[in-house]
């Protein structure tokens, strides 16, 4: 298989894995940096060139593409898809899942349960708005956020009212929600490869904060995901479409909800806390479904 790895940066652990991955089991593999990626889009045909060449026959394309060339990215990622190459991750996956609050639309729609989501645009609303969701604490997150970042946690209504109204005034796109008490600054990521969670870790929040990110200063362990946060899981991915994901569940009282898909999930976290190798599985399903 010729593969491609779209990352604007090779050593990074999850990229690096990746290659290690294919180039162990005797497949052709090379790291593209999307922004270098420039195309031709004709009604004759499609083309693509990458620092001056022409590129063109990969069998498949793995995107690592980060948040803040998502637009550029998917764009280069669907135009290796109208030339033939395999994802597993397709573009318009990749932009659905990215949008938190078009990702919670669409799950909800399918009955998959997450904590309860408000959104609004007009400031005249905004007490109306919290007062659809209950009363505080509240969880505020910009849709676009990562890792953790763009996530605030509000204890009082006035609280909730002024950063509501702050990130308005900043033109931000954001959501709020319930805040899950019991679940004590934890929460499961469960990673999905082809359908199957081929491992999950049990992520906890340090002292003092209640996002649980690797990235925030978080610790892991290795847990056994239930049967029915696997399903739910799986579940979640396919409905956005992804066939590689990371989802996010935290326990509640009412079961398992699920608080975020990620569409490039790191590799380096759950491998060293699960000691599986998440990289091979990868590239074996990718390998499978190209061929």
């Amino acid at each position: 298989m010729k593969l491609a790895i779209l990352s604007r940066n090779s050593k990074l652990y999850s990229t690096r894995r990746l290659v290690e991955a294919a180039r162990e089991r005797g497949h052709s593999v090379r790291v593209l940096d999307p922004v270098r990626c420039y195309m031709r889009i004709a009604s004759d045909g499609f083309g693509m060139h990458y620092k001056g060449r022409p590129i063109a026959g990969y069998s498949a394309v793995i995107p690592r593409i980060g948040a803040s060339v998502t637009r550029y990215g998917t764009a280069v990622l669907r135009q290796f898809e109208l030339m033939g190459s395999y994802a597993p991750n397709p573009s318009d996956a990749i932009l659905r899942a990215r949008d938190k609050l078009r990702a919670h639309q669409l799950l909800a729609a399918q009955g998959i349960d997450l904590p309860v989501t408000v959104f609004g645009d007009y400031p005249d609303d905004t007490v109306d708005l919290l007062s659809m969701l209950g009363p505080p604490p509240h969880v505020i997150k910009l849709t676009e956020g990562a890792q953790g970042a763009g996530v605030m946690l509000t204890e009082k209504p006035s609280a909730s009212r002024g950063v509501v109204e702050a990130l308005r005034g900043l033109y931000a796109n954001f959501v709020v929600q319930e805040f899950i008490g019991e679940a004590e600054g934890a929460d499961l990521r469960c990673f999905v490869v082809g359908g199957q969670v081929v491992a999950s870790m049990r992520r906890q929040a340090p002292e003092g904060d209640f996002r649980s990110n690797l990235h925030r200063g978080g610790s892991a362990e290795a847990v056994a995901a239930t049967a029915d946060e696997q399903a739910m899981a799986v579940r979640a991915a396919h409905v956005l479409g992804l066939g590689i994901a990371g989802v996010d569940l935290i326990r509640s009282r009412r079961g398992p909800l699920v608080l975020e898909v990620n569409s490039t999930p790191g590799l380096e976290g759950i491998e060293a806390v699960c000691g599986t190798d998440v990289a091979g599985r990868i590239v074996d399903y990718v390998a499978a479904h190209a061929e």
